[in-house]
């Protein structure tokens, strides 16, 4: 299967959203210097404090005017915005008490923002800015306004703990937040990637509908033809020429009747023998095309009376040739697939004599992008991009369990070694399929 990687852009910030944080860092800021030169009327080098502010302001106009408001920054624009927030806050903070203003904490806003959005790259070098920017105020900075004629010396013990909280919560922040975003993302590339086999399949399960429409749209024209060529006959029936061109119409004007009426079936009988499986014809199905690539297949069917039966689901199918090649890929010798079914349960249970998932992964098994194997030798699917990232087993387990299948995954029990999938539905459940209102049965 070839997925279609996101954009390049998907993943990038939009300016419009640095714009409108950056708004709402300059309301704060503005509220918190008017609070405390004319509320408390704390002494404070006011004309300096707004000019940082101003920057911040003419920024936002500049990256108003130049970018529309659904531009996505670069990864290195966008860096060079948060290290400038990070900037303009070290310069308030300077002129207002350093590392004794509780506002210090808002160091933190850029590292978030740049864990979330950016590269690791990107998130590090912010926070050794970040550091460097808390060491300098460690060290210089005006003092803390306060009530006229106090000056409030906090003590430099202090100073040393606001500098550790600041960098201890940088650190795990973008720690937490990046593996948040990392596994959101991925989670997005997979669910896409889902989408477009559902989207693929989808098309060709239309196919038929559009051929029923193309047969009824076509239908009246060739009744009229007929007709024509009816009334002709009685009118030139002397003619020995024109009879035979109108008898070789004829013949084909019946052809083509003949193939509009298999195109409408098409549409108007969803229930033909085609539409449905049972167990074992959807086994047979499942592993033919991975008989020819050096692994033994075994197949065991057994259960209690006729086998069930289940629409032919697109998505059933895939999610189920797909844990088998999985199997085959893995496999040394032989993968064992057994089916089962009682008068409640049906049963699929996929077993390779593989290396079988690693003790790590196996609490994460379904999900995207992680490496569920051990050791392998290489195979047909291990050459594709994106090899071995877990995300078949994803689509796969996704896909069956829109079936209504529920599905464990783990290793075979000792002695026996290799991977083991079971996958089990409700008879009624597997009867029904995802198209169809109730139970089908073979013809």
């Amino acid at each position: 299967m070839t997925l279609v990687a996101p954009p390049e852009s998907a993943g990038r910030i939009r300016v419009d959203t640095l714009i409108r944080l950056r708004w709402l860092a300059i309301a704060g800021q503005t509220a918190a210097l008017l609070i405390i030169a004319f509320g408390l009327s704390f002494p404070l080098p006011i004309a300096w404090c707004v000019t940082a502010v101003a920057a911040s302001v003419w920024l936002n106009i500049g990256l108003r005017l130049r970018y529309p408001v659904t531009h996505r920054l670069a990864e290195r624009e966008a860096t060079l915005l948060l290290a400038f927030d990070m900037l303009q806050l070290t310069a308030l903070l300077y002129l207002t008490g350093g590392l004794e203003n509780p506002f210090s904490i808002l160091f933190l806003a850029p590292v978030m923002i740049s864990a979330v959005s950016l590269s690791v790259t990107r998130t590090v070098a912010l926070v050794v800015l970040m550091v460097a920017c808390a060491t300098f105020l460690g060290f210089f900075q005006r003092p803390l306004p306060w009530y006229p004629g106090i000056v409030l010396q906090l003590p430099y013990l202090y100073k040393i703990g606001v500098w550790i909280a600041l960098v201890l919560g940088a650190v795990f922040i973008t720690i937490y937040a990046f593996r948040v975003a990392e596994e959101a993302r991925r989670l997005s590339d997979a669910l896409t990637a889902t989408e477009l086999v559902l989207a693929r399949e989808q098309h060709l399960t239309q196919l038929d509908g559009l051929a029923a429409a193309a047969a009824h749209e076509l239908g009246t024209p060739l009744a009229t033809i007929t007709l024509v060529v009816k009334e002709m006959r009685k009118q030139l029936s002397a003619d020995a020429t024109i009879a035979e061109d109108l008898d070789l119409l004829t013949t084909e004007l019946q052809r083509c009747r003949t193939i509009l009426g298999k195109l409408t079936s098409l549409g108007d009988e969803p229930a033909q023998h085609w539409d449905v499986l049972s167990l074992p014809q959807l086994l047979e199905e499942t592993l033919e095309p991975s008989r020819d690539f050096g692994v033994e297949l075994k197949s065991e069917i057994q259960g209690e009376g006729t086998p069930p039966n289940c629409r032919r689901n697109p998505g059933l199918l895939y999610g189920l040739g797909n844990l088998v090649e999985n199997a085959v890929d893995f496999a040394k010798v032989e993968v064992r697939i057994k089916a089962n079914w009682t008068k409640d349960q049906v049963g699929i249970t996929i077993e390779d004599d593989g290396p079988g998932f690693s003790a790590d992964v196996l609490t994460k098994i379904g999900d995207p992008y992680i490496t569920t194997r051990g050791g392998h030798d290489e195979r047909r699917a291990k050459s594709e991009p994106g090899s071995g990232l877990g995300l078949g087993l994803f689509i796969a387990k996704t896909l069956l369990e829109r079936t209504g299948a529920t599905i464990s995954m783990g290793n075979a029990v000792a002695p026996n070694a290799g991977a083991r999938i079971s996958i089990r539905w409700s008879r009624e459940d597997f009867e029904r399929g995802t198209m169809s209102d109730g139970p089908v049965h073979a013809d």
